[in-house]
């Protein structure tokens, strides 16, 4: 297929190398603009545009794609399909109705839930067990098209947002090229969605992490996870600020305040919540590195009775 890919995260690379190996003629690359990093506010390229210009793919990094001069381009491009993943901009329709076999979506959840900006992180966050990749025609709604093929993934325990990204971006890439051989190949199917079982999956934002010890200890866990690497779990102890990487949520005596540390060994301590407590395992002090919570503990003076939170 002659094809046009957009996208701009780590999440996206995937699927574009494997549409290159699976021997589809990828004719441009569409990302975002690069920004600014660092001190030196170097410009940093994507991740997309560097596993482009790996392989020589023209490049496009428009402000606003519905601007008439880039829906011109894809037009004389006239690609046979547009893959998108996690590009970063909405689709005008003069740009939906190009592609002969349409606008098809790499989205990471198991639609018609998780619909939005961060169905990885939400589906962790919010106890779901299982969520998955779908493959879908996009239309003018966010993530509200027809669906073609779905694959599943298991939610381990011990998930955190980077480790479910990057399984996620490795099926998203496999199924990609599943649902070209069928679009190709006129076997595939469209699949409505029952917009009544979705729901959204907001940005995140530096505020979300702020731990609440009030709410139940596995609660706070999931939340950990979920916001791990980005934008992470944070409070305060003995007055510091710091972010908490890891915790394992434990049963603790009734009568502990939410917040109060319980419990300190030469290993870990334990702050109590709502209902249960968690053994915090791996934290960041402001100003410091990461670290497990045996380090943090030779370097800080964690007494019992004292109260986390902000």
């Amino acid at each position: 297929m002659k094809v046009v890919y957009m996208g701009t995260p780590d999440f996206a690379v995937c699927a574009l190398e494997s549409i290159i190996k699976a021997g589809h003629n990828v004719q441009a690359v569409v990302t975002q603009p690069d920004k600014a990093k660092g001190r030196s506010k170097a410009l940093i390229p994507t991740p997309v545009k560097a596993k482009a210009m790996e392989y020589n793919i023209p490049v496009y990094q428009p402000e606003k794609l519905r601007d008439e001069e880039n829906v011109k381009l894809l037009q004389d491009i006239n690609p046979d399909i547009i893959v998108v993943a996690a590009y970063g901009q909405i689709l005008p329709e003069s740009i939906l109705n190009i592609p002969k076999y349409g606008c098809i979506n790499i989205h990471a959840s198991l639609l018609p839930k998780y619909r939005g900006a961060a169905p990885i992180e939400w589906s962790i966050i919010d106890g779901e067990n299982v969520t998955g990749v779908t493959t879908m025609y996009m239309e003018k709604g966010l993530d509200t098209g027809d669906m073609i093929e779905k694959a599943e993934v298991v939610i381990e325990s011990n998930d955190t947002g980077l480790s479910l990204h990057d399984k996620l971006k490795v099926v998203g890439a496999e199924l990609i090229i599943s649902t070209m051989e069928k679009l190709e190949n006129g076997t595939a199917t469209r699949t409505k969605q029952k917009h009544e079982e979705s729901c959204y999956a907001s940005m995140l934002s530096k505020d979300m992490g702020s731990i609440d010890f009030t709410k139940d200890a596995v609660v706070i866990e999931r939340l950990i996870r979920g916001l791990n690497p980005w934008p992470c779990a944070y409070t305060k102890i003995d007055g510091k600020g710091v972010k908490i990487f890891k915790a394992q949520v434990c049963p603790v005596s009734d009568g502990a305040k939410p917040g109060e540390i319980v419990e300190v060994t030469k290993k870990t301590f334990t702050i109590a919540c709502g209902k249960d407590g968690l053994i915090i395992k791996n934290l960041q002090p402001e100003g410091k590195k990461p670290m497990d919570t045996v380090s943090y503990l030779n370097g800080n003076k964690i007494t019992v009775g004292m109260i986390a939170g902000e």
